[in-house]
């Protein structure tokens, strides 16, 4: 035991007196005190964020960077992968780029765990999830009273950051009254809170995402330009997954090891059917989507090989059309009204189940031209055609066809 100047003690408590503790007891000490602590909260998020399957992981050909690394394949991800470590290395603001489920936000953690700030807060911000009155409140915090409900004081986002790195995502969506004051502290390091006077310093680093392109925002009034150039000091740019389809093998690989130890499940491979119905797929979610297509399969399937009967979703995408039997080409009718010519237009009738279109074409006359002999033969059509205006004796030996399609 030592004893402070004030007398009060410090006990010693090291991992070992932990570890004889029930795990439950120490998560209820841990909760009770995060409530009084955010900063404390929030890394317990981030940390329980980046242990939870399936949720951290990009996937893994770098791992000097921590537990969100890129699994890839192509030169454009292996390009993303050393920029993500040169980018950990500096400590201007990042802007990554590209469509929904390319992995923005878990591109930022590896850049944060791969800098100097790895010991220090990740706080994520989504900002197209926030009603557009209280993004304020929420990055920058507010004081007692600053309005309705504001009952104690309370940090926001950038305060919880403090020391560490904050990722505002879908950028491209924050109020365009609200980029004025993150400007002011990308350029100050400063904040005051809603409601309040005092200048609060936060040293905090700024990754940003979008899907959105900002130069056209710019254009359209939506965005500051000035903001731009503050946050594009280093730029990201992550691939859709269907510019990169010899990436979608190891993703999926990966995918699959980690969702069979997830799910308790003896799901080793793929079959060769199912591998080509994931390289078939367009993937319009990305990555997310196939991470999603894969987990699935991992729990619906019943052997130890996912079928391509597993990959619920992916059913309507596009697969190569069974090619149409070719038409016979055209051939020189004969005469008008003649038995040969009734032959003929019968026989085609009959091979295209009565396809108006496909007869005409087969004929080689105008869908206008197959009407008239249709009526100059007295053959009428189930779909629906009016008997033809010729006497009933006529009639008795037109032909009939019973499969339509029209």
């Amino acid at each position: 035991m030592v004893l402070l100047d004030n007398a009060s003690p410090v006990v010693r408590v090291t991992l070992n007196d932990l570890s004889r503790l029930p795990v439950e007891r120490l998560a209820r000490l841990l909760l009770e005190r995060a409530a009084e602590d955010p900063m404390l909260l929030t890394r317990l998020h981030a940390t329980i964020e980046e242990g939870t399957p399936g949720v951290a992981r990009i996937a893994g050909a770098a791992p000097s960077l921590g537990p969100a690394h890129v699994v890839g394949q192509s030169p454009t991800m292996r390009h993303a992968g050393e920029l993500i470590r040169r980018f950990a290395r500096s400590d201007d603001p990042v802007l990554i780029t590209g469509e929904s489920g390319t992995g923005k936000e878990l591109a930022a953690r590896a850049i944060h765990e791969g800098s100097r700030r790895n010991q220090g807060p990740f706080v994520a911000v989504n900002c197209a999830a926030i009603p557009s009155n209280l993004v304020a409140s929420e990055l920058f915090g507010y004081e007692k009273g600053a309005f309705t409900g504001a009952n104690v004081r309370t940090k926001g986002q950038i305060e919880h950051a403090n020391g560490g790195t904050l990722f505002l995502d879908e950028i491209g969506d924050m109020p365009v009254d609200l980029q004025g004051h993150l400007l002011r502290f990308l350029q100050d390091g400063q904040i005051v809170r809603v409601g309040g006077r005092e200048t609060i310093n936060v040293n905090v680093r700024i990754v940003a995402a979008t899907n959105v392109r900002l130069r056209e925002a710019i254009a359209e009034g939506r965005f500051r330009e000035d903001l731009y150039y503050r946050l594009n000091v280093l730029t990201l740019p992550l691939p859709p997954l269907r510019e990169r389809h010899e990436d979608i093998e190891p993703l999926a690989r990966h995918f699959l090891a980690t969702a069979a130890r997830d799910f308790g499940r003896n799901v080793t491979d793929f079959e060769p059917a199912a591998l080509a119905a994931l390289r078939r797929h367009s993937w319009p979610g990305n990555v997310r989507e196939l991470m999603s297509t894969v987990r699935r399969a991992v729990v619906i399937g019943d052997g130890d090989k996912v079928q391509v009967e597993d990959l619920i979703g992916i059913e309507d995408m596009p697969r190569p059309a069974a090619a149409a039997p070719p038409l016979p080409a055209p051939k020189a009718l004969p005469r008008a009204g003649s038995p040969e010519e009734r032959a003929a237009l019968l026989a085609a009738l009959e091979r295209h189940s009565e396809n108006v279109t496909l007869t005409a074409q087969e004929l080689g006359v105008s869908r206008v031209t197959l009407y008239r002999m249709l009526r100059r033969h007295s053959v009428m059509l189930e779909r629906g055609l009016k008997e033809p205006p010729i006497a009933r004796a006529a009639t008795q030996d037109a032909y009939r066809l019973d499969a339509v399609t029209g």
